[in-house]
């Protein structure tokens, strides 16, 4: 028993030191929040008297990582995964942008009003126009990126100049965002039945579509190739750039930055511009890629799931690649959850808080950790350990 004891005892030692330590802890602590995260879910089903095992894959099954029972016609898992990664594409994006944003210590919540912003204004241009595929996907993507980038740079620049908090003016813009785009909507591009826009044409969509002989409709997404090439360009700029360095610099300590020579207000609009512009990306991979129409006056819940990724990936690009993929997996396969089991289909957003609530004690569980060393170091000559 005393060899058992001292085994356990040596383990958690040194899980402890993994969680303070700098480096390990950015990979372990997000582990930490998954499996905590597993486990409340798995105790919140069994209290509504469902089995984890068959909700949770459930999820997995309606995403396409696991075979259902049967599909639809001309579907399959490959389909089903295809349209997994046409919702996976501005979930990076958009948590790649907040945590561009957090980098520089700032706390982007308007993704949502921006993606619609950005969204609107490539349907409405260029959406209706009849372009040839060649320049409306194009254009498509560089008029997302300037509606996106310019009110992410309007926020950062109210920031700088009069000092208002960015979550303050991002949600006045979501507002602002929402009633104009509901407006001009309702008013010129409504499509009488179903109150949403109308769809756009087949050019200006952000995929490819192609038709097997046996009509299956396979559509390959191209915002997920977006979302990639995104995720290792913003990792470049921060890691191997000067403004990347002063990023980062911003956001641990502005007064010593500015003490350095860091123009803290430069800085700071354009941390809030490229936050801005990823979050353009996300909205027409939305709105012009996993869908062909905006219904007004309705932001993105993905706008803010998008915040939840970018903690759960500790605001580091190749760690929203897989937080993203973690609660794309809830939000997507939800509904075919809720058809096999009964399950209501809200059960997704009850994770994902929980995902964004554990994902946020990242700082406490460092702390504890420490103090726990601290107590076993003081307990090393004999005392037993005491856990508080």
């Amino acid at each position: 028993m005393k060899h058992i004891k001292q085994n356990t005892e040596k383990s958690i030692n040194i899980f402890l030191r993994l969680l303070t330590d700098d480096k390990k802890s950015k990979y372990l602590i997000p582990l930490v929040s998954i499996i905590l995260s597993m486990i409340t879910a798995s105790v919140i089903l069994l209290l509504m008297d469902a089995d984890p095992v068959f909700a949770l894959s459930g999820f997995l099954r309606g995403s396409g990582f696991l075979l259902k029972p049967a599909y639809a016609g001309n579907q399959n898992m490959f389909t089903d995964f295809l349209s997994f990664l046409g919702i996976l594409a501005p979930m990076m994006l958009a948590a790649l942008g907040v945590s561009v944003a957090m980098r520089a210590g700032l706390f982007n919540i308007g993704t949502a009003g921006q993606m619609l912003a950005a969204g609107f204004a490539a349907t409405v241009i260029i959406g209706y126009s009849g372009l040839d595929a060649w320049i409306a996907k194009p254009l498509v993507i560089l008029i997302g990126m300037s509606a996106g980038g310019t009110i992410g740079a309007a926020i950062g620049f109210l920031k700088y100049k009069f000092n208002i908090h960015e979550v303050v003016s991002s949600i006045m813009f979501n507002y602002i965002i929402s009633y104009v785009t509901g407006f001009f909507l309702n008013g010129y591009f409504i499509d009488a039945i179903t109150r949403s826009s109308r769809i756009i044409t087949p050019a200006a969509r952000l995929n490819i579509v192609y038709v097997t002989d046996s009509s299956m409709r396979i559509i390959v997404p191209l915002g997920i190739v977006i979302a990639l090439a995104s995720v290792f360009f913003v990792r470049f700029v921060l890691d191997r750039t000067v403004i990347g360095f002063e990023i980062k610099t911003v956001g641990l300590n502005k007064k010593c930055a500015q003490y350095s020579g860091v123009r803290v207000g430069r800085i700071t609009i354009l941390a809030m511009f490229l936050s801005g512009i990823l979050a353009g990306l996300a909205g027409v991979s939305f709105y012009l890629g996993y869908y062909n129409t905006i219904i007004p006056r309705e932001l993105a819940s993905l706008g803010y799931d998008a915040i939840a990724a970018a903690l759960l990936g500790n605001i580091s690009p190749l760690g929203c690649i897989f937080s993203s993929s973690l609660i794309t997996i809830f939000q997507k396969g939800s509904v075919y959850m809720s058809s096999i089991s009964g399950i209501p289909r809200e059960i997704a957003s009850v994770i994902t808080g929980i995902l964004l609530l554990f994902s946020a004690c990242g700082a406490y569980m460092r702390y504890w950790a420490g103090k726990q060393l601290a107590k076993m170091e003081r307990n090393k000559s004999g005392g037993s350990t005491v856990w508080t």
